[in-house]
């Protein structure tokens, strides 16, 4: 039924992209917040930054899509910066009026002229009187929209169709047609987790690895990256 949407728990998420759990939540499922109003005390709301593709699917716990996880990705890469939110969303929904699309960030489009849609809309907050402290435009956001976060994904008509969060020989791939967008072995389709998992029950050393390998049918060298792969999740958390 979700066969080439993904679905990721906030806690598979935020392991996967780097993000705290509760900024996702924040992002993805808005929130409330108090605000002074005429010498009284309100508390407002502030939307999603866009609706989720798994909204209303009637799940227990909050999960998102594919395209949910990369496009929160160039969020969090934003707000690293010291972009206002306020700000993100702007340029956000100028890129998807723009472009047509509901996840422009991480379209090639966005990699090749979001400068300009950055710059017109830093400049219109400031018009606002939103503060926006950023010394050179051009040079945040070449350090923003790096090289690096747009090198392991493979596109299909200018959208993210894969992602592979280390070096493509490592043949470590989210694809979300494939194993619901969880991380795996792309040669053979086994969940890096499972391989992890037995790698550290058969002991976690070069004999682990070949044991491994064994049990699951799958190359000892992509057992290793495997075995890398979920190792630097865990050291980031």
């Amino acid at each position: 039924m979700y066969s080439g949407t993904g679905m990721y728990s906030l806690g598979e998420a935020a392991r996967l992209i780097g993000v705290p759990a509760p900024h996702l939540n924040r992002w993805l499922f808005g929130y409330h917040y108090p605000k002074e109003r005429r010498g009284e005390r309100a508390r407002l709301w502030s939307a999603p930054l866009w609706t989720p593709q798994l909204a209303g699917e009637g799940f227990e716990d909050k999960v998102i899509g594919f395209h949910d996880l990369l496009e929160a990705r160039f969020v969090n890469a934003f707000v690293r910066q010291g972009l206002p939110l306020i700000v993100v969303r702007r340029c956000l929904e100028s890129a998807q009026q723009l472009y047509g699309v509901k996840y422009p960030f991480t379209t090639l489009r966005f990699k090749t002229d979001g400068r300009t849609i950055f710059g017109e809309t830093v400049r219109q907050a400031e018009k606002e009187g939103v503060l926006v402290d950023l010394r050179n435009r051009q040079v945040v956001f070449s350090d923003i929209i790096s090289p690096s976060l747009y090198a392991g994904i493979e596109y299909h008509q200018d959208q993210a169709a894969k992602w592979y969060p280390a070096s493509r020989r490592e043949h470590v791939v989210l694809d979300p047609a494939r194993q619901f967008g969880s991380p795996i072995v792309e040669d053979t389709g086994t969940p890096t987790d499972f391989l992890y998992a037995s790698y550290l029950a058969e002991g976690g050393n070069d004999h682990a690895i070949a044991q491994t390998a064994g049990v699951y049918g799958v190359p000892a060298r992509f057992v290793r990256s495997a075995v890398r792969f979920e190792s630097r999740l865990r050291q980031a958390h």
